[in-house]
């Protein structure tokens, strides 16, 4: 058995907390600091930078500024009134609309699914659509 300190590995953490672990996962955890490490060191010797752009969320995270309360508040509810609003759709309308546009499954692969046209299923959504904003424009009022 292997003793640890978890003050090591969570940073969070104010004071030192011992723990025993078996010899296998202190094993693992030592690899795992070794290749942190260098890793580290590959960066610092080929001066290695990055672009923000890499569309791994990096950008996102060092821009994103957090919500303040009424900012959440108001998504809450935006979100509540356009799950109403695809719950008020009829049945076939609702979920090709909630496919394409939360699910991200495209009109074709829709209509696959369904065994329909493709020119129904991009009916049925515009068709939707349109429904979507009555219900939202009569639901702000």
């Amino acid at each position: 058995m292997a003793t640890i300190n978890l003050r090591d590995y969570y940073p969070f953490c104010n004071h030192d907390i011992f723990l025993d672990i078996p010899d296998e996962v202190a094993t693992v955890l030592l690899e795992a600091e070794r290749q942190e490490e260098a890793y580290r060191r590959r960066m610092y010797l080929h001066k290695a930078q990055y672009p923000l752009d890499r569309n791994d969320g990096f950008e996102h995270d060092i821009c994103f500024v957090s919500l303040s309360p009424s900012e959440v508040y108001e998504r809450k509810i935006t979100a509540q009134q356009l799950h109403a609003a695809i719950s008020a759709l009829p049945d076939k309308q609702g979920k090709r609309i909630y496919a394409h546009y939360v699910l991200g499954i495209s009109k074709s692969e829709i209509a696959r699914a369904e065994r329909v046209l493709e020119k129904n299923i991009r009916k049925s959504v515009s068709q939707g659509l349109r429904n979507l904003e009555i219900f939202l424009r009569n639901f702000s009022e």
